[in-house]
């Protein structure tokens, strides 16, 4: 569908953003918000939901009103705006009384093309007042699962947006959303009246996510080995409760890691610095609760841990989402026990409302089955999202890189079925099971289950062996489970091909399974460019390999730049335009604003910096003309050259391979101390290790 606008889109796209070239659906997206339709917008984070309201924004007359859930997320989104040139404003509860004026002035003068607003503020009878009198052409609800019931993150202020098109009958809106089920889609589209929309569903997948589980056992000296690896990088470790956030932020930042806690119990003003401080890249860890980082826009967290089980599919999918958003690799850590399951069980059944109390159950079943799945972590995820996944193997989960066979289930998914159907299809998985391995557990020698015909049948294999096998059995659909307040086992028709001999069973098994001890961060070229293959399209990728010693120029540029401006780093130049910068080197102003991300507005404000940098940096590299003396060196006396090599003289070979050695234990001193310090347990400090170390250098 054309527009009127015509090449005006792409030279925007140019212009204020720094792209070439549209993501996959982008462009079809703001084609119908051009034309005035309402539209719904199923994108994962990462794949450009942004621009398709932002970009309109900047052709259509009039103002776009954005509505945003998170303070944090506003500003940051209006700092980004203005560093590429766009009028953009935000009103909320932090601005002071003359600052909200200045706005309002600037909004009747029609100086602002993007306005940012809370929905509790939206919904105001001022704000509705006001908006009444400017010419408003488009609403942009980001975050609108936010509306729905059904969703893992509904909020009551979400749900007064109702009103918007009775108020403004001929506004169009355009709702976003990263995390939606085909039910919450739905009701999102339902409660915000706009029916007739035309809906864009992108794939979820994430292919620039890693997705890994680990059994929940000495989970913070495991953990502790794994961010060693990640030193320097930033990242996110969710906790469940606010005790633990604050337990594992102090015991990393004693073992010398950069972490900062987050959640509801610290005040407004150390929870906003906190953030402030990982979004500006001064800190590299926080530790939180999932109060953290809904819609926080930092593009360079590499790996997120979830320190405990989360509540729901959509929860996980939307944290491990906050990783990897500038395309690049992102390690997904889960550390997953039944125990965890049985607390958040705990919790739910104290809801007051059943609805409430069977959809939360339901979710956290579906949440635990994707942990215990021997199937391709991203094929159960997708699948959960209504998303068919047809290759067998993703190649970036654990479960694909771990080697597997295929075994006959058959005997024992009869033997199974038969006690099932013996206890008359009336009692969950745990109960079957414990008839089955010939528990005498009070609960079944009180039902006089210990006489059954099928009691102890199944003793060859142990309780979590027939767990793990009946869970197949369920994703395999030869057994349902059925309720969710009191899961029970049921039998199907293809329960009855099984005994009958028609249908075959399998249970996928590691060849190795000690092979899950070893616990190594997934080894990628994590210097290599990736792009962000997302909405069933790869983008276009670059193969350039970036010179690594011109990036942390670069990136040292970018900071100070930042902080001069007092704006995450990030929002002067993303990683990728760096990486892009450091492997192509551009020379003049036309090769930099071939550069993805460096927009007109960028090139003024920046450019001339960048290619000062990259030029000296590209000086160092010449070849420095050799002196006379070098181009004709006199000959030494031969009893002086045998004198030189004797003594280690710098220049001769022992000694240049000695200066070698040194200079690279230098460069690997802090990461060899730890190691020491964890083969000796902890028994010497940091302190008491380098002194020992340095004198052994020293007379070596």
């Amino acid at each position: 569908m054309k527009n009127k606008y015509g090449l005006k889109m792409h030279d925007t796209l140019r212009k204020y953003f720094g792209y070439s070239e549209f993501r996959p659906l982008q462009e079809d997206i703001i084609n119908d918000v051009l034309n005035d339709r309402d539209t719904f917008v199923l994108m994962p984070t990462g794949g450009g939901k942004s621009l398709c309201y932002q970009l309109p924004a900047l052709l259509k007359d009039g103002i776009t009103i954005v509505v945003s859930p998170l303070i944090s997320l506003m500003k940051d989104q209006v700092d980004s705006l203005r560093e590429n040139g766009v009028d953009a404003a935000y009103l909320n509860s932090t601005l002071k009384p003359a600052e909200s004026k200045r706005i309002y002035d600037e909004l009747k003068r029609g100086e602002i093309k993007l306005l940012y607003v809370a929905p509790e503020r939206l919904v105001m009878s001022s704000t509705i007042t006001l908006l009444k009198g400017l010419n408003v052409c488009l609403f942009a609800i980001d975050e609108s699962h936010c509306i729905s019931e059904w969703g893992h993150d509904f909020r009551p202020e979400y749900r007064k947006l109702n009103m918007l098109k009775k108020k403004f009958p001929k506004v169009p809106i355009i709702a976003l959303t990263a995390t939606a089920t085909p039910k919450v889609r739905e009701d999102t589209i339902q409660q915000l009246g706009i029916k007739d929309c035309t809906t864009y569903v992108a794939s979820f997948n994430r292919k620039n996510l890693f997705y890994r589980i680990r059994a929940k056992k000495d989970t913070y000296h495991t953990m502790l080995k794994y961010l060693r690896k990640k030193k320097g990088e930033s990242g996110i470790i969710y906790c469940q409760s606010r005790r633990t956030v604050d337990s594992l932020a102090t015991k990393l930042r004693k073992d010398g890691f950069n972490a900062l806690p987050y959640h509801a119990g610290l005040t407004d003003q150390q929870r906003a610095k906190n953030q402030e401080m990982f979004i500006k890249d001064r800190t590299d860890i926080i530790v939180a609760t999932i109060a953290f980082g809904m819609g926080i826009d930092k593009p360079n967290v590499r790996f997120v841990v979830h320190y405990d089980l989360p509540k729901n599919l959509e929860g996980y999918y939307q944290e491990t989402g906050r990783g990897g958003r500038d395309g690049l690799e992102c390690e997904c850590v889960l550390f997953f026990s039944r125990g965890d399951k049985y607390k958040i069980e705990y919790f739910i059944k104290q809801k007051g409302k059943k609805e409430e109390r069977d959809i939360a159950l339901k979710q956290l079943n579906d949440m635990v089955d994707y942990c215990e799945s021997n199937t391709c972590r991203r094929k159960v995820l997708l699948g959960y999202f209504g998303e068919e996944v047809l290759e067998d193997n993703c190649g970036k989960c654990d479960v694909c890189l771990q080697p597997r066979m295929e075994v006959d289930g058959t005997p024992e998914a009869r033997v199974m079925i038969n006690c099932i159907r013996e206890l008359d299809q009336r009692f969950g998985m745990n109960h079957v099971i414990d008839v089955l391995t010939g528990s005498r557990a009070k609960k079944i020698t009180d039902k006089k289950h210990h006489l059954l015909r099928n009691y102890g049948q199944g003793d060859m294999h142990t309780k979590d062996a027939w767990l793990e096998m009946a869970r197949e059995m369920v994703r395999q659909d030869v057994i349902k489970v059925e309720g969710a307040r009191y899961p029970l086992l049921k039998l199907n028709r293809k329960s009855d091909e099984v005994l009958d001999g028609k249908r075959m069973v399998t249970f996928t098994r590691s060849i190795d399974e000690e092979c899950q001890e070893d616990y190594e961060p997934v080894t990628t070229s994590s210097f290599k460019e990736e792009s962000f293959e997302s909405p069933s399209v790869v983008h276009r990728k670059i193969s350039d390999d970036p010179d690594r010693a011109l990036f942390d120029k670069l990136k040292e540029l970018r900071v100070n730049l930042a902080q001069m401006q007092d704006v995450p780093p990030y929002i002067v130049f993303a990683d990728t335009s760096l990486r892009q910068m450091a492997a192509r080197r551009p020379k003049t102003r036309e090769e930099l604003l071939k550069i993805t991300g460096v927009g007109e507005y960028k090139l003024k404000k920046y450019g001339d910096r960048f290619l000062k940098e990259i030029a000296e940096y590209l000086e160092t590299l010449e070849p420095q003309p050799a002196s006379r003396e070098q181009a004709a060196p006199k000959k030494a006396p031969a009893k002086k050259k045998s004198v030189a090599k004797n003594s280690g003289a710098i220049g001769s070979k022992p000694a240049l391979k000695k200066e070698i050695v040194l200079r690279a234990l230098d460069e690997l001193e802090d990461d060899l101390i730890r190691s020491i310090k964890d083969k000796l347990g902890g028994t010497y400090t940091d302190d008491e290790i380098k002194e020992v170390y340095k004198s052994l250098i020293k007379n070596k």
